[in-house]
């Protein structure tokens, strides 16, 4: 397997694991507050990432790679998933969904500015056709909307394509999973006194199914999916393996279905099948 193809494998199950990310959010977010949330996630994975640093006896980053990592850790360590939780508390996991059907554009964009690549004219089309895809698909469900939901999800999108780029760049560098190793240790002083003066009121009014979705976004969305995502974009390109994210509300609403009891209709199945063929579109004009 050529380094470009392993770049589209791993950012796939990159892709698949954070799939779970907002419908785990969702169930949380019934029960935890927002901040609590987004700094217990950061604080678990952020030791497990230390103790792995510290095992594997990882050289720590040059000062010059430090300002990467900040942005890494303000985009989504910090960034996202406060901004995704707290969206969460005005809209559904189903509403939420539309957005990240914009974070290909976002995460190519930031991919220009931030690593210097250069995607041809075709890529643009076919990328800004899939992100057209996916929101009017989920749009046309008829979901509530919330102005206050929505513009935390656009800051949320925006900001993630900004760690996602910058992540992916500095990859190429450190590796995948020292960036987001590195990232989580840098937070993790602040998001430990965030997180011991957010403590929930009481344990026993915590649900089990929160506890398990905790879980899920502190050691798979937090810290396993950056470790395939950020190896995918670096091997395969940030713009090219980015259009991945345009199956993610899919498998996301997928998960909701089961988790939330949200349904999926025969729609669903025939936009699935467009948005494959504008990814395989956007892999083969980024070559």
């Amino acid at each position: 397997m050529d380094r470009t193809a392993s770049g589209w494998v791993n950012g796939f199950f990159g892709m698949l694991i954070f799939s779970g990310s907002l419908p785990a959010t969702r169930v949380a977010v019934m029960d935890f507050d927002p901040v609590f949330l987004t700094t217990a996630r950061a604080v678990i994975a952020g030791l497990l990432a230390a103790a792995l640093l510290l095992v594997l006896k990882e050289k720590r980053p040059a000062r010059g790679d430090l300002l990467s990592l900040a942005i890494v850790a303000f985009g989504v360590v910090v960034g996202f998933p406060l901004l995704t939780a707290l969206a969460l508390r005005h809209i559904t996991s189903a509403h939420s969904l539309v957005f990240i059907g914009l974070l290909p554009l976002a995460t190519a964009t930031f991919g220009v500015l931030r690593a210097g690549e250069r995607p041809r004219p075709a890529f643009w089309i076919i990328s800004c056709i899939g992100s057209a895809i996916v929101a009017g698909f989920a749009l046309s469900q008829g979901v509530a909307v919330s102005p206050v939901g929505d513009l935390l999800m656009l800051a949320a999108i925006v900001v993630c394509g900004l760690g996602y780029a910058e992540g992916a760049a500095l990859s190429r560098k450190l590796g995948g999973w020292q960036v987001i190793s590195w990232a989580l240790v840098l937070a993790l002083p602040f998001m430990l006194l965030l997180s011991l003066t957010h403590l929930p009121t009481s344990l026993a009014a915590i649900g089990g199914q929160a506890w398990i979705a905790l879980g899920y976004v502190s050691l798979f969305s937090m810290l396993i999916g950056f470790i395939f995502w950020y190896r995918g974009l670096s091997q395969g390109g940030i713009a090219a393996v980015g259009q991945l994210q345009l199956l993610q509300p899919f498998f996301g609403l997928a998960l909701a279905a089961g988790l939330l009891h949200e349904t999926i209709s025969p729609l669903m199945i025939v936009v699935t099948i467009a948005v494959v063929l504008c990814v395989a579109g956007a892999r083969k004009v980024a070559r």
